[in-house]
């Protein structure tokens, strides 16, 4: 099993398709394997059976020749996808016992690419935290230890912390994830994998859990900057179904991707400098900045300068958003229903315990921003705000091909640390809530260690629908960062 679960999702396909494997053996690794890993709670649901009828099927094509660019790979899914009549929870307990009659479009293609499900992954309840903690199925669990403190358990990053961890742990070759204000991108720099979220409708939203519709979008975690090119390729495309997908045609993200970085121009946003960054978060930045120089790249030094007003933004627009996406969630048609003496108590008993703290949290604060006395001090001021923001991106990208940043102001912090205070853990999304208030994409590349011995991730962001440019660019830092330490939970697997 050590050999087979060693393989990246590329090598993976290569081997499926030389019948050097079976998916049969792949899958059955990698079931064994999440058995191994429960301690990191990163499945809410296993599918196991279902996994191992997709990937006989998976043989049977391989062993003619046939099947898709996925064929026989097996894959864990976010619990934020709809998958036909398998459990779709948003790690939500207002969510009990419902099975969707549909699947969403993004793991509808990836099935169709050949692509096999193990499971469903946790995350922070509708996608809402920066670390795995609001789930109510309890927390995911960082497959990596602080040097010296084996004993204390970390956070995986959220809100895609159960896919992270998965993939970190060796319990899936590669997932999906969601990205609404950085939750695919910090979860990947803090578990010490890549992560990238594509431009506002690449992916399409159809079947997704809706958090606040203008923000997310599906994106890829996977071991490698490769891995992530090609499950991308397998998510992405338009769909009639959602306004909202760009009627764009999905190019292939895995050409170019060793073509380096020379004469391309890097940005560096000076309102990135934060005060109170880590020594070693700053160090690490420069070192990515010497990295792209070597390799070519021109380095610019840019402004975006609304930047420091991105995350008030983001914590108006998101609970807004929210707060209307949610209202469907009543007991009356699907989920959880707790009864009352009225239909009015009804909603509330059942809001009351279906919704944890946080997504209470959330649609309160995003009902009070859209009432009439607040809508246009609050929400139509944050909505402004967003448009400055995107434009300095827009005035950037006229100057570079891509920008640097890191992708988190720390590593992984212990579970439980910052849990009485928000305010805290939104600050974990500094770097990252820009881009998505931009609807542009970024890619988390792990880079270094921190000196707690954790992953530190470098942020890639680029110009709206360049993902295969941006891809690229994150090749080469991955190339000269040559991250290759692993959890130590992977000694001997």
């Amino acid at each position: 099993m050590a050999g087979i679960l060693d393989l990246d999702l590329v090598a993976a396909r290569d081997a499926l398709r030389a019948r050097e494997i079976s998916s049969t053996e792949l899958t059955s690794a990698y079931l064994a394997r999440i058995e191994a890993t429960r301690d990191l709670n990163a499945y809410i649901t296993v599918t196991a059976d279902k996994a191992l009828a997709m990937a006989a099927a998976s043989d049977e094509k391989l062993e003619k020749g046939e099947g898709g660019p996925l064929e026989g790979l097996p894959i864990a899914v976010k619990d934020l996808f709809c998958t036909e009549g398998v459990p779709t929870t948003a790690a939500s307990h207002i969510l009990d016992g419902f099975e969707p009659t549909y699947e969403s479009t993004v793991t509808a293609k990836l099935w169709d690419a050949g692509a096999v499900m193990l499971g469903k992954t946790n995350l922070d309840e509708f996608a809402m935290g920066s670390s795995n903690e609001t789930s109510y199925y309890g927390p995911a669990v960082n497959p990596w230890r602080a040097t010296g403190d084996a004993d204390t358990r970390l956070v995986p990053g959220g809100s895609s912390g159960g896919s992270a961890a998965a993939v970190a742990g060796w319990a899936a070759l590669a997932a999906t994830g969601t990205d609404t204000g950085g939750s695919i991108r910090q979860p990947a720099g803090f578990t010490g994998i890549v992560g990238m979220r594509p431009s506002y409708g690449r992916c399409s939203r159809w079947g997704i859990v809706a958090f606040a519709s203008s923000l997310d979008q599906a994106g890829p975690l996977a071991r490698t900057v490769a891995d992530a090119a090609l499950l991308l390729s397998g998510m992405a495309g338009h769909d009639p179904k959602d306004s909202t997908s760009a009627p764009l045609p999905v190019p292939d993200f895995s050409a170019g991707l060793e073509d380096g970085v020379k004469g391309l121009r890097i940005g560096v946003p000076r309102e990135f400098r934060i005060d109170g960054m880590p020594a070693e978060i700053a160090a690490l930045w420069a070192q990515g900045v010497e990295w792209l120089k070597d390799a070519g790249a021109e380095i610019v030094d840019i402004s975006l300068p609304h930047t420091p007003y991105a995350l008030p933004t983001y914590y108006i627009i998101a609970p807004a958003e929210a707060s209307s996406n949610l209202a469907r969630y009543d007991g009356v048609r699907y989920g959880l229903r707790v009864d009352g003496d009225s239909l009015a108590e009804m909603y509330a008993n059942t809001r009351g315990e279906g919704f944890g703290a946080e997504v209470q949290r959330r649609i309160l604060t995003g009902t009070y921003v859209l009432s009439a006395g607040y809508y246009d001090a609050y929400y139509r001021k944050a909505q402004r705000v967003r448009t400055l923001i995107r434009r300095d991106y827009d005035q950037a990208f006229e100057k570079v091909d891509a920008i640097l940043a890191p992708t988190s102001p720390s590593d992984a912090f212990p579970i439980g640390a910052n849990e009485s205070d928000p305010v805290k853990m939104y600050l974990n999304d500094v770097f990252t809530v820009p881009l998505n208030l931009a609807g542009l994409p970024g890619i988390s590349v792990p880079a270094g260690l921190s000196a707690r011995g954790l992953p530190l991730g470098l942020q890639v962001m680029g110009p709206m629908f360049e993902e295969a440019k941006l891809l690229r660019v994150a090749r080469a830092l991955e190339r000269a960062a040559a991250f290759t330490a692993r959890p130590a939970m992977l000694e001997g697997v």
